[in-house]
């Protein structure tokens, strides 16, 4: 799709001393039950150049051509047999169009109440019968010009919209590119791995499907998820890498990841950053409010904070580690449901016995050393 905007494609719309180009190109529909009046309407149109016209005596014919095929006017006769004109312009305004040409009513008739009536009823203009050759084809051209530029603007605007979308989306995938290697960068310093983030980014978007959050939020959950650890960027490399226990000042010290993780993260209104900094603050807060670091319990925890917990803590038991081996599937399932009102939030935990088998999957296809550096 082009979306480039020539300043000449506006230029040649805003000077009102030169035609639209392509004006003789409109396509122009008569319906009229007098052929004498068509004939004489299709040779003035024609000596002024107009080359594609259709006339039709029959209104209810005129109708089903009006609705086959797209015309940039309708000059339209008020008293006929059959359906009237105001009639068929009833009609017209059934049909829903998207963008209705404008209508020329003419009308042999010199009253105020009829001409008013026939603006109400969706006519853009109106000549009186009979008219003058000079009038009426000014008339014509002037509501083709209106027509032409009001199409070329909808256009124009179309496009416009167009390219703030595809920019807006070359901006979000941008956004997203460094949020996810800002992600890999903290797991670098990590004995994790960078497959580890992707993984819990697609295991909280499964939860968060199962627990029918609003689509919106679910991406937002899959996206923001994999900056969790973000805040082990700020761990002195002697605790973060050591290999053994912590002793209790060193997890007091590790524990600070959460906190910090979420300065990193504050004062930034987007929704992606927002979510970011609330996972990266609450992933290791537990359901019975003994995990850390403000103590939240239960629903106080906000809800991608529990997802989140859930996730990680199933990505780091399933793993190679240098300091464990993996647990299996069957191990892991059993010390989440142990945890179930303890760790973790019962109904998350239900939703991920309901689809272990495709965090299995999750695992299998996200592996560590395809994304390791």
């Amino acid at each position: 799709m082009n979306n480039k905007i020539e300043i000449s494609d506006i230029n040649k719309f805003c000077d009102f001393n030169d035609t639209p180009q392509g004006l003789s190109q409109s396509k122009i529909l008569i319906i009229d039950d007098e052929p004498m009046n068509l004939s004489l309407m299709i040779d003035l149109l024609e000596c002024e150049g107009y080359e594609y016209i259709v006339a039709e005596t029959n209104p209810e014919k005129g109708l089903i051509l009006y609705e086959k095929k797209e015309f940039d006017i309708l000059l339209l006769d008020i008293n006929m047999p059959g359906l009237d004109g105001f009639e068929v312009m009833q009609k017209i305004k059934e049909m829903n169009k998207e963008m209705t040409p404008p209508i020329l009513v003419l009308t042999a008739s010199h009253q105020q109440e009829i001409c008013n009536r026939a603006l109400e009823s969706g006519a853009t203009d109106f000549i009186s019968k009979p008219f003058n050759s000079d009038e009426a084809l000014n008339r014509i051209k002037n509501l083709l010009y209106s027509y032409h530029t009001k199409k070329q603007l909808i256009s124009m605007n179309c496009n416009l919209e167009n390219l703030v979308k595809l920019r807006t989306h070359e901006l979000t995938e941008s956004k997203l590119k460094v949020i996810q290697h800002l992600g890999f960068a903290a797991e670098y310093r990590d004995t994790e791995t960078a497959a580890h983030t992707i993984r819990v980014g697609e295991y909280s978007r499964l939860l968060g499907q199962k627990l029918r959050l609003d689509s919106d939020m679910v991406d937002l959950l899959h996206q923001s998820a994999p900056l969790h650890d973000i805040g082990k960027i700020g761990i002195p490399d002697a605790i973060l890498l050591k290999p053994g226990k912590f002793e209790p000042e060193e997890w007091e010290i590790m524990k600070t990841h959460a906190s910090i993780g979420a300065e990193i993260l504050e004062n930034d209104n987007d929704p992606l950053i927002v979510m970011a900094r609330s996972i990266a603050l609450t992933h290791h807060e537990k359901w019975n409010g003994q995990g850390y670091p403000c103590g939240l319990s239960g629903n106080k925890i906000p809800i991608e904070g529990r997802i989140v917990m859930l996730a990680d803590v199933y990505d780091a038991l399933t793993m190679i580690r240098p300091y464990k081996t993996a647990w299996t599937t069957e191990e892991t399932i059993t010390f989440i449901k142990k945890e179930s009102g303890i760790s973790f939030d019962p109904e998350i935990v239900h939703q991920f016995l309901n689809v272990s088998n495709e965090f299995a999957e999750i695992r299998k296809e996200y592996l560590d050393q395809n994304y390791d550096g």
